[in-house]
């Protein structure tokens, strides 16, 4: 029962503890690319000691098939010999190891076979790994580059957002109502001098001078003109 409510508890534990791992690596994509990377560097190393290990399980059988095979041929020219020269006891020991030597060949020829299968098979799949290693550096640095210039363009937009003509507008809006209310305010004394009585006294007398000028001027004219009638009579 113990043991159960520990494991809950372990699973449970381990569960907070990938949301919250997965939080920071959305936070910061760095630290999840470089864990990723150096995951799979950690298992190219071991697949490459892996290879290493097949690769020389290869090599040494490659090695035994040339010893069975030099055994094989020396045995064969022996059995020759022994045969050309009737030495039949010895030729029935050269026939049971040629026949030895080549049921051990082809197992080795087999077994040769396969291991050079698996080594070219390993290396392939080391090779493959160190592909996507570099294809993950690659993917890092534009991933993070891309990452970059979106963090940039959202900073730019909230300071644009952030920014507002409101405040600029609004002091323009009291400048116009001030421009217009000094003006109203002119043309209102204006119009109150107009219509005040002193100016309305002031416009009376200058109409009567105006009057009084054009009488004189008048009576001048008149005056002149009698001048010149009189004058005339004398002379006839």
């Amino acid at each position: 029962m113990a043991n159960g409510i520990f494991s809950r508890l372990a699973n449970l534990w381990r569960g907070f503890l990938s949301i919250w791992i997965a939080d920071v690596e959305k936070q910061h994509p760095e630290i999840a690319y470089q864990n990723a990377i150096d995951s799979m560097i950690a298992k190219y190393a071991q697949l490459k000691n892996a290879t290493a290990a097949i690769i020389r399980r290869r090599e040494d059988i490659d090695e035994r098939v040339k010893k069975a095979t030099a055994e094989l041929a020396q045995t064969e020219a022996e059995l020759n010999v022994a045969v050309e020269t009737n030495q039949d006891d010895l030729a029935v020991i050269l026939i049971q190891k040629k026949n030895q030597l080549t049921t051990l060949l082809g197992e080795l020829r087999s077994d040769a076979e396969t291991a050079k299968s698996d080594a070219d098979s390993a290396k392939a799949s080391l090779i493959g790994v160190q592909s996507e290693i570099k294809k993950l550096k690659a993917e890092r640095e534009t991933m993070l580059a891309r990452m970059q210039s979106a963090q940039a363009r959202i900073r730019i937009q909230e300071q644009l957002d952030g920014l507002s003509v409101d405040a600029e507008v609004k002091a323009l809006d009291n400048v116009r109502e001030h421009i217009k209310t000094t003006i109203a305010e002119a043309n209102l004394g204006k119009e109150l001098s107009e219509s005040s009585l002193d100016s309305r006294l002031q416009a009376l007398r200058n109409q009567a001078g105006d009057v009084q000028a054009k009488q004189q001027l008048a009576e001048l004219k008149a005056k002149k003109a009698a001048q010149q009638a009189a004058a005339g009579q004398k002379t006839m």
